[in-house]
């Protein structure tokens, strides 16, 4: 059989080198995760090789928590433990990835713009619980939504789309997987997101203890960002789900 191969368009060169040098950087520094092969850089694409597989359900929420732990205290052992969450990282070739305050400010000020937060005392909101979360370990974020985990029949999962990278707290990018879910999905029910969690933190811990601390309060801090900052997508790319949606209260199917 043929190897397949995927090839992903994009509209400048600079979009190009962004998302190859992500896809490098993750592939030396998140090894927990599994990326598709990157075989060939174009000037306006990307070609990496085909993983047949499907996207993530939520039955796969647990495992998927354990790996982005793994993986964030990774990159936090091997590169991110010096950095600060408001300062934008370096790469080795000097071109920075954005830190974790500026990308989601300018973000929530375009959804007040688009009326996705009803006045300015919403988006002050907003910004105090962005720089309230701006504390503590850096990890990664790399969106992950259930589109972006690829998982074969032999249940390997691959993690795809390496177009955003940016820096952010620990267990912020299992939020936005956890929100995605629901808007794909529906709500959660809560002992479900607390086992997520737990499995998040104990997987982020065995690389360095203060790794998985993030408890309750804060992962719903990230849950209340995310509701706002995924409102231009609902009713697109498969989120069939209002970005209200709440966890299910415990004990509810």
């Amino acid at each position: 059989m043929r190897p397949r191969y995927f090839t992903k368009r994009y509209e400048t060169a600079a979009q190009v080198a962004s998302a190859a040098r992500h896809h490098a950087w993750l592939a030396e520094h998140a090894r927990p995760l599994r990326l598709p092969a990157l075989t060939v850089i174009g000037p306006t694409t990307l070609t990496y090789e085909w993983i047949d597989g499907r996207p993530a359900r939520t039955e796969d929420l647990p495992a998927l928590a354990g790996l982005l732990g793994d993986a964030h205290g990774a990159a936090w052992t091997t590169d991110l433990r010096p950095t600060s969450l408001t300062t934008p990282h370096r790469f080795r070739d000097g071109i920075v990835f954005g830190d974790y305050i500026g990308p989601r400010q300018t973000a929530l000020r375009r959804r007040l713009e688009r009326g996705y937060l009803p006045d300015r005392v919403a988006l002050h909101a907003m910004l105090t619980l962005l720089e309230k979360t701006a504390e503590g370990p850096t990890a990664f974020y790399k969106d992950s939504n259930p589109r972006n985990f690829i998982i074969t029949e032999a249940d390997d999962v691959y993690t795809v789309d390496t177009d955003d990278l940016t820096l952010a707290p620990m267990a912020y990018d299992l939020a936005k997987l956890i929100a995605t879910l629901v808007l794909t999905y529906g709500p959660l029910p809560t002992p479900t997101i607390d086992s997520a969690l737990r499995a998040y933190n104990e997987a982020a811990e065995r690389h360095y203890p203060r790794l998985g601390t993030t408890d309750r309060e804060r992962l719903d801090d990230f849950l209340a960002l995310h509701a706002v900052l995924t409102a231009p997508y609902a009713g697109r790319n498969g989120y069939h789900y209002s970005r209200t949606a709440r966890p299910l209260p415990r004990g509810s199917a």
